[in-house]
């Protein structure tokens, strides 16, 4: 249960080139409303051994909103698109975004396009009832230059051209380095957000990523108003051995830990235009995965969800 997020990503990457909505009204008259709903990575080797009866269990626990961390040829956990979303929607259950990484092998500069296999991400997300296909990494090769990562972000807003034509969203989804590297004396997350256009390109806030190379939600959104309609909702702790991404950090129960989570999506409720709230946890302490997320969805409901 120690396999790292970025390494995580890394295989995933790999691969792959190889009803009850909850919710609540947001404070304004007419506002679209809230969703809260988790990450599956939270659970990833319950999800590796049994998807379906870990599904079954989050939907007992009271959770409607899903998102995926695994799609490999062309399945989410083994499941065809249309199998996938059957299961889901049997158990009550929504997928409203999922995570892929976009990498240097699904663009291509000489025809412009996207090759085949990001097509096939696009196509089956939206099979599956996505409204965001989001991109929770940024490869190494693609942060050293300037000039290329400034058009790679063009590929961003292209690939949210063309998740517009199923009726979704492209995203991104921060880690840390973002807040750490700098490229021309300008920090990767300014970069990202500066050569992004809002209209196709989503930003998924990871409040706790940001946190070991100590990026501030709070001072972010009110830096970027309005820019994060989705957030990754998590609490950090300090380790008591190896943090994640080498920090003295770790993840834990929401309202355990040093973030003032609350006020954080409080500021998304009122100012960060954030409507998709997503739970993740990667690290447990002495709980087991299904106990922590059991308890992270209590603080949620008590924080209005």
């Amino acid at each position: 249960m120690n396999i790292s997020r970025r390494n995580f990503l890394r295989q995933g990457t790999l691969a792959l080139a190889g009803a009850t909505l909850l919710s609540r009204p947001l404070l304004a008259a007419g506002a679209k409303k809230e969703v809260m709903g988790i990450q599956l990575y939270s659970i990833r080797e319950d999800m590796k051994k049994d998807p379906l009866g870990t599904l079954k269990q989050l939907s007992a626990m009271g959770y409607r909103n899903v998102e995926h961390a695994n799609y490999v040829n062309r399945k989410f956990y083994g499941y065809a698109p249309t199998e996938f979303k059957k299961v889901l929607s049997d158990l009550g259950l929504s997928m409203p975004s999922g995570h892929t990484v976009l990498g240097r092998t699904h663009w291509d500069p000489a025809t412009k396009d996207f090759t085949d296999a990001w097509k096939y991400t696009v196509e089956d997300a939206a099979t599956v009832g996505q409204k965001f296909v989001v991109s929770p990494w940024l490869d190494e090769s693609l942060r050293k230059n300037y000039d290329d990562f400034k058009a790679y972000m063009d590929v961003f807003n292209k690939s949210g051209e063309l998740c517009r034509k199923s009726g979704m969203k492209f995203g991104y989804h921060n880690h840390d380095f973002e807040f750490s590297q700098e490229l021309n004396g300008h920090k990767l997350f300014d970069l990202i957000l500066e050569n992004t256009d809002p209209a196709l390109v989503a930003q998924q806030l990871d409040i706790g990523n940001m946190y070991h190379a100590g990026g501030v939600a709070l001072d972010i959104m009110r830096k970027y108003p309005g820019r994060f309609e989705l957030m990754h909702v998590k609490d950090e702790i300090k380790s008591s051995g190896k943090g994640e991404m080498g920090s003295a950090f770790e993840s834990t129960v929401l309202g355990k830990g040093v973030i003032p989570v609350k006020e954080v999506i409080d500021l998304g409720r009122k100012s960060g235009g954030t409507r998709y709230f997503i739970v993740e946890q990667e690290s447990y302490q002495s709980l087991t995965p299904p106990e922590s997320v059991k308890q992270d969805l209590a603080a949620m409901k008590k924080w209005g969800f």
